[in-house]
C-alpha cells in the first residue's frame, strides 16, 4: 500500500509561517450532499487538519485564507485506468532515465486535469516491457512532493492474461494463459508481484485478467493475498465464472460492458454479479463515459444497478492532449497505429476502439448530463469510490481530518449541451500546483 510507508514533510512554509491554509465559502462533498464548510490544510505535512484543534489546541492561525466564493472544493480525482497521456505511452521500452523523465512530464501535465492520484496502466505486452516499465510505475509514497504533480498509486496491468476472443485492441499474439503463479512471475517479473519488504511495496496494484482462462480462478487468492487487486475484464466469463471469481476475491470489473460477453436474459454474464446476492459482495466497476465506448443510457443503467460500485475511468491513451492524426503504438510484439478523430480512437485497419482521448473531468460532466445523477454522486465516482476500492478510505478521496490534502476547486458552467464542471485550481499535499 502506498501510504504504509513513513511520511516526510511535503513542503516548506514560506516566510517562516506554519503552512496552514484555510478555504472558506466553499461547498464540499459530504456523503451525497454538497455542504458549505471551511477546510483547513497543512502544506508542511500535506494533510487535512481539524480547524478546532489547530485554533484552540495549538493557537494556530492560517497563513492564508482563500475565499472560494461558493465554488466546489472536491477531493483530488483518482484515475484507475490510464494507458498514457500527453504523448507518452506507459507500455514503452525506454532506457530508465528516459522513462523516468517522461513519467515526470506526464505527472505534471496530468494534475492540471484534476487527477492527483492514478494507476498507470500497461496493456498486453511482451514480458520484456513489463519488467522494464513496472519499476517506474510503483506507488510514489513518501518520495512524492507536491511539485511532482499526479501521484502513482501503483500500476494496473491490463493483460496479457485475457481472452483472445475479447481482446479489443490488444494484440492476440502476446496473450497467454496462467496455470501457476510462476506464470505471472515469469510474465511480470518476480520482484514486481512479490513483496520485498515494507519499504519496497510491489509496483503492481491491480491486474485485469479473464477468470475463465487457464487456472486463473484458482490463482485469484494468490494474487490478492499479495495486496494486488484482481479485476475481471477482456473476458468470455459466464455469470457462473464471474461469480466464482468474486467468491475467490475479485473486487473489480474493468470497463464494464466493453470487451466482455454481453448481457443475455438467460445468462447475465459479468454484469450479473452487480445484482444483489447475499452470499457474494458486489464488486466495483469501471465505466468509460466518453460517448464512444457506451451509449449514455447504458451508463445510466450501470449506475442504477450499483451506485456504490460505480467508478468513472478514461481508459485514455497517450493521444490525450494531442491533435487529430495517426500515431504509432507499441501493440504487443508489433508496431501498430492509432487514428485519432476528435474524441474517437480507432486501431488502424479495423473498426476497433483503441482506448479514449478524454479527460476524467470530461467523463464527470458527461455522466452528470446523461444520468440525472447529482454532482455529489458524480464526484464520488472519481474520489471516494475508487479510494474505497483501492483500500485508501480516509487517505485519498475524502476531506476528512488526516487525509492527504489533494484538492480540486471546481466551477459550474451551463452550456448548450448541459452542465459542465471546470477545474479552476488543483492542490497537491496542501500546495497549489495549478491555476486555470
Amino acid at each position: 500500500m502506498p501510504h504504509s510507508l513513513p511520511t516526510s514533510p511535503k513542503s516548506t512554509p514560506k516566510n517562516g509561517g506554519n503552512g496552514i491554509t484555510k478555504f472558506t465559502h466553499c461547498r464540499i462533498l459530504k456523503g451525497n450532499s454538497l455542504v458549505e464548510e471551511d477546510v483547513w490544510v497543512n502544506g508542511v505535512t500535506g494533510k487535512i487538519i481539524r480547524s478546532q484543534s489547530a485554533f484552540y489546541d495549538e493557537f494556530a492561525m492560517p497563513d492564508e485564507v482563500i475565499d472560494l466564493g461558493g465554488r466546489i472544493l472536491s477531493p483530488g480525482f483518482i484515475e484507475c485506468q490510464l494507458n498514457g497521456a500527453f504523448g507518452f505511452n506507459f507500455s514503452t521500452l525506454l532506457e530508465p532515465a528516459a522513462y523516468a523523465k517522461k513519467m515526470k512530464e506526464v505527472n505534471r501535465q496530468l494534475v492540471k486535469t484534476g487527477v492527483t492520484s492514478y494507476l498507470p496502466t500497461l496493456t498486453s505486452q511482451r514480458s520484456e516491457i513489463y519488467k522494464s516499465a513496472l519499476p517506474h510505475l510503483g506507488p510514489s509514497g513518501y518520495l512524492q512532493v507536491a511539485e511532482d504533480g499526479a501521484e502513482s498509486l501503483g500500476a494496473h496491468c491490463e493483460g496479457p492474461f485475457l481472452s483472445p476472443t475479447k481482446n479489443g485492441c490488444h494484440n492476440v499474439d502476446v496473450l497467454r494463459d496462467a496455470e501457476t503463479f510462476a506464470d505471472l512471475e515469469a510474465c511480470y517479473g518476480a520482484a514486481n508481484v512479490n513483496p520485498q519488504g515494507s519499504y519496497r511495496p510491489i509496483p503492481i496494484r491491480m491486474i485485469t485478467a479473464a477468470p475463465e482462462r487457464g487456472q486463473m480462478k484458482r490463482l485469484i487468492p494468490e494474487i490478492t493475498q499479495r495486496g494486488i487487486i484482481y479485476s475481471i475484464g477482456h473476458s468470455e466469463a459466464t455469470y457462473e465464472d464471474a461469480s466464482e471469481a468474486v467468491a475467490a476475491g475479485s473486487i473489480m470489473i474493468t470497463h464494464l460492458f466493453n470487451a466482455m460477453r454481453p448481457l443475455h436474459h438467460r445468462n447475465p454474464g459479468i454484469f450479473g454479479v452487480l445484482g444483489k446476492a447475499e452470499s457474494l459482495p458486489r464488486p466495483y466497476f469501471g465505466i468509460i463515459a466518453d460517448g464512444e465506448h457506451l451509449h449514455p443510457t447504458t451508463v445510466k443503467i450501470a449506475f442504477n444497478a450499483h451506485p456504490d460500485g460505480f467508478i468513472l475511468v478514461t481508459d485514455a491513451m497517450h493521444l490525450v492532449g494531442l491533435p487529430d492524426g495517426k500515431y504509432q503504438w507499441t501493440n504487443g510484439d508489433c508496431e501498430s497505429h492509432i487514428v485519432k478523430q476528435g474524441g474517437k480512437l480507432i486501431l488502424e485497419g479495423s473498426d476497433r476502439i483503441a482506448g479514449s482521448s478524454i479527460t476524467l473531468i470530461e467523463c464527470v460532466s458527461n455522466f452528470l448530463n446523461w444520468s440525472g445523477a447529482s454532482i455529489p454522486q458524480a464526484l464520488k465516482a472519481v474520489t471516494s469510490t475508487p479510494a474505497a476500492m483501492l483500500g485508501l478510505h480516509g487517505i485519498k478521496g475524502s476531506l476528512v481530518e488526516g487525509a492527504d490534502a489533494d484538492l480540486v476547486v471546481l466551477s459550474e458552467h451551463r452550456r448548450e449541451e448541459g452542465l459542465e464542471l471546470v477545474v479552476d485550481e488543483v492542490w497537491k499535499f496542501g500546495t497549489k500546483v495549478f491555476t486555470r
